[in-house]
């Protein structure tokens, strides 16, 4: 780590400007702990490269006029003199050395929330110490933390403090008379935020890209994260959410830059700076300016000044890219003393002619039967040909746009941009796909701002026009809770066929003249044409939606939460549930595939297996009895691991399963499937349609991937093919 430049005196008080830490009570000596990793290990022995320092340490507090302390001096490290600083020696304390070469003993306050969860694996892959506390842990982050071993402390209490950490990070959803608050003062320890500690632990050392806005940070932060992991950079990433190419919202990579979504609510309840005042930007993303966070700020002016704050940040030889097409954010831009990059989106039936009124310009190409978005961008006028995304809605293209521009910035190899913009999965409970179940398809978003619950919808019934669109809508975030947008929610849902609103998500914590009123807004929507209606509860909507679909409808969950776990009462509702698997599913789906005699699936952000789950007769947890895997590489993709419980052979699963994956490939818009067989071709050729070919015509992409190698090494393999432009899509499965 870069160690501490300068310990700045206010006062009575000294602080390590190298990770902050301070303490005004002059010269008491306020910690003494052993620091493991230091060499030579022995303690009372010298410090490399610090004369004077030893192993075991002492600290003190600089009191006011200690210009120059001595070199051996019990208090802070005086590493030398600052060039052009006379009688200003830079200072580190032993946590600053720590956070650099040593583990940290790190404790969080409401370690389930989706950014203190990230920050703790991160810290935990860092060789830090990490434990937490919450009242609650839920899927997907009960399943990191335990893929992480950070063990979570249920309910809190003091004594969740009496494993002895170094210091506490506070969630900010957490007030000053916390219990474990209280604690950690009693015992001396400092107090964290989220965005502080992960500014101390790990900007110091690294290139900070953010990116920001009141709309589509959490998309754009993967994709941006996945474009620098697939150009070869391995980027350390921290993300509001969950990207399905990697399956986790945070990663410590080996690369010099670190992506994270910049949010601009509070920080912690001693620290009411948004978030984003932390991350120090070399490079930022601006898409949207809008009113949002009502308990946080009283108006957009607030909102206003809270981004100008942002982007003053960014360094005169930095940059930033920001949606020409949001007046907003472009006002907010305005101030910035970086250089400035513009990208838009042109509307549709634009003209085949160079478009202008931004950097970046992205123009979709539509064509007929393509599930995926097409669209030419161009770069300052200049075309960069052609890209593809499974990502849908306009705002959805512009996400992508940005993440472009920010890549082409740090100097991207085009062709890697083009391939991961291609391979980009999304994020989950971002227009995620969770599941089919009898022709119905489940599909869960976070949006839960009237602006973005409109262009969801939108862009939903865009991709879905055949058949019933019906939105299920949790009135859950502290904006959607509030009657102030209740006419703004009443025209966002326009391109719905039907809504389904569920019961206010704790409604006393909004006071009564400021609450939404669910069944008014039903009202209000249904004045407008759409049906709708308002429930008491979450089983009572479940049970009206289940009702009224019908094979080839849509069903969209819109919560920034769990909906009272909506998902799976109307998954296991419709019945027989396909759903893609997590990667705690693997070692059972391995297991099944082991009754067979197949290999175990190599997993990469180029694979994505499905599932069928069933609830056991005597109850308990839904049991895995079928899987199929699709691993993707450009336009051709293998069908791999389809297998079903011994038991449940001949009821027609694996048919179900193969069919599910082929409307995977086909909306990824793959011109070819390629598989290994050596017991069922004669099935897949009346079935599904494929024909026996040589491996040596398989798309060396796919032909030298570890899947492909292990089932070709199989006894009597046939490889098979079916070309995806031939073939015609079959009505509705069954699952």
């Amino acid at each position: 780590m870069a160690l501490c430049p300068l310990a700045r005196k206010w006062g009575r008080l000294c602080r390590c400007h190298a990770c902050g830490w301070s303490r005004s009570d002059e010269g008491s000596t306020f910690a003494r702990r052993r620091v493991a990793a230091l060499a030579p290990s022995t303690a009372g022995e010298p410090v490399a490269g610090v004369r004077g320092a030893t192993s075991e340490l002492s600290v003190r507090v600089v009191g006011r006029g200690a210009a120059r302390p001595a070199w051996a001096g019990p208090d802070l490290f005086a590493l030398g003199p600052m060039p052009g600083r006379i009688g200003c020696w830079p200072l580190i304390c032993w946590r600053a050395w720590a956070i650099g070469c040593a583990a940290l003993k790190v404790h969080f306050i409401a370690i389930a929330g989706t950014g203190m969860g990230a920050l703790a694996r991160l810290l935990k892959e860092a060789g830090h110490d990490v434990r937490g506390s919450d009242v609650a842990v839920y899927p997907p982050m009960s399943e990191q933390l335990a893929r992480a071993e950070i063990p979570v402390l249920l309910g809190f209490s003091p004594d969740n403090l009496a494993w002895g950490p170094d210091c506490v990070v506070v969630g900010n959803v957490i007030g000053r008379e916390h219990p474990e608050v209280l604690e950690a003062e009693r015992r001396g320890l400092p107090l964290e935020s989220f965005p502080s500690m992960l500014a101390k632990t790990l900007l110091s050392s690294r290139e900070s890209l953010v990116v920001a806005g009141t709309h589509g940070k959490t998309t754009t932060t993967s994709l941006l994260a996945w474009i620098l992991d697939r150009g070869g950079r391995d980027p350390t990433f921290l993300v509001g959410g969950v990207p399905l190419n990697f399956g986790i919202g945070a990663r410590l990579g080996k690369g010099g830059a670190l992506v994270i979504e910049g949010d601009e609510y509070d920080t912690a309840f001693f620290d009411k700076r948004s978030k984003f005042l932390h991350y120090r930007p070399r490079r930022a993303i601006l898409t949207s300016v809008e009113y949002d966070h009502a308990d946080i700020f009283a108006d957009l002016d607030e909102v206003r000044a809270a981004f100008r704050a942002f982007v003053a940040q960014i360094p005169e030889d930095g940059d930033l890219v920001v949606h020409a097409e949001d007046s907003e954010a472009m006002g907010v831009a305005a101030s910035a003393r970086c250089r400035i990059t513009t990208y838009r989106v042109m509307p549709e039936g634009t003209g085949a002619h160079v478009p202008g009124g931004a950097d970046y310009v992205a123009l979709a190409r539509p064509r007929a039967a393509e599930r995926r978005v097409v669209f030419e961008l161009f770069e300052r006028g200049v075309s960069l040909g052609e890209f593809a995304t499974q990502l849908i809605g306009r705002y959805n293209l512009a996400n992508v746009v940005a993440a472009v521009a920010l890549a082409r910035a740090d100097a991207v190899a085009l062709e890697d941009i083009r391939s991961a913009v291609r391979s980009f999965r999304g994020v989950k409970r971002r227009q995620e796909l969770v599941g089919l179940a009898q022709g119905v398809r489940v599909i869960s978003d976070f949006a839960h701002h009237p602006t973005a619950v409109s262009l969801t919808v939108t862009a939903l019934r865009k991709h879905y026009p055949d058949a019933a669109l019906r939105v299920c809508f949790e009135p859950r975030s502290a904006s959607s809770r509030r009657r102030a947008f209740g006419d703004a929610f009443a025209a966002s849902f326009d391109a719905a066929s039907a809504v389904y609103i569920g019961p206010l998500y704790q409604p006393e914590k909004i006071p009564p003249d400021d609450r939404l009123d669910p069944f008014a807004l039903a009202r209000a929507i249904a004045a407008r044409g759409v049906k709708a209606r308002a429930f008491e509860t979450v089983d009572a909507l479940a049970s009206a939606v289940i009702e009224a679909a019908s094979p080839g409808d849509t069903v969209a969950m819109l919560t920034s939460g769990a909906f009272g776990g909506l998902s799976d009462k109307l998954l296991f509702g419709f019945g027989d549930p396909v759903t893609f698997a997590t990667p705690e599913d693997l070692p059972n789906i391995d297991r099944l595939l082991a009754r067979y005699g197949l290999p175990a699936i190599v997993a990469s952000g180029d694979v994505e297996t499905v599932v069928m789950r069933a609830l056991p007769a005597a109850g308990g947890e839904p049991e895995i009895i079928g899987c199929c895997s699709l691993q993707v590489d450009h336009e051709a993709g293998f069908l791999f691991s389809l297998a079903v419980q011994p038991e449940r052979r001949g009821t027609g699963l694996g048919w179900v399963l193969g069919d599910c994956v082929l409307r995977r490939a086909r909306s990824l818009g793959l011109r070819r499937m390629y598989l290994l067989t050596n017991t069922a071709a004669d099935f897949f050729a009346a079935k599904l349609g494929f024909s026996p070919i040589s491996t040596i015509s398989v798309d060396p992409g796919i032909r030298d991937g570890p899947n492909f190698t292990a089932a070709a090494a199989q006894p009597n393999a046939v490889c098979m093919e079916l070309s995806m432009e031939l073939a015609t899509e079959p009505p509705p499965a069954a699952g």
